[in-house]
């Protein structure tokens, strides 16, 4: 008898399932965020502050459909953003996210074009910072993760400067 028998096509199914689990746990832009907001490039001149708790279930070297522009490093995501920024006026402007934690946190965002971008500890003490030297008005989401998969307290911080 050829093909793969019983216990091959149970294998094949089990394999289907797990594959399919691991790739919906991943960060994914298309879920609601826990916060979204609304603001132009010049209110952001003097800095904003945002609290979260960092960390996540989802280890991003599972998620192949991510590939940051910039660091490619470990951590730990939620699913759905932290926040959802609505963003307008942004021309002439750099975007600095910054993030202070009690832990190793990291940070990762998709843009208004659709590209990544992850840091680990470029803000110093384990913490990350991202800058977006042009960004583009529209949606941009924001996770804020761990390195290492523990959850702690975490402030976002973002502030605009002329380019």
């Amino acid at each position: 008898m050829g093909g793969l028998g019983l216990k091959g096509i149970i294998f094949a199914a089990f394999t289907l399932v797990v594959a399919g689990s691991a790739a919906q746990a991943c960060p994914d832009y298309s879920l609601q965020a826990g916060e979204s907001y609304r603001a132009g490039g010049g209110q952001l001149r003097s800095p904003s502050f945002f609290n979260v708790v960092a960390g996540g279930d989802n280890y991003i070297w599972n998620c192949p459909s991510i590939k940051p522009g910039t660091d490619q490093g470990a951590g730990y995501f939620t699913s759905a953003p932290d926040f959802r920024f609505f963003f307008e006026g942004m021309a002439g402007l750099q975007l600095v996210l910054s993030v202070d934690s009690q832990c190793d946190s990291a940070l990762l965002i998709n843009t208004a074009s659709g590209n990544w971008y992850y840091d680990d500890d470029d803000n110093g003490n384990y913490d990350p910072r991202i800058v977006l030297t042009r960004p583009a008005d529209g949606q941009i989401d924001i996770w804020i993760g761990t390195y290492d998969g523990q959850y702690c307290d975490a402030t976002l911080r973002m502030e605009t400067f002329s380019r």
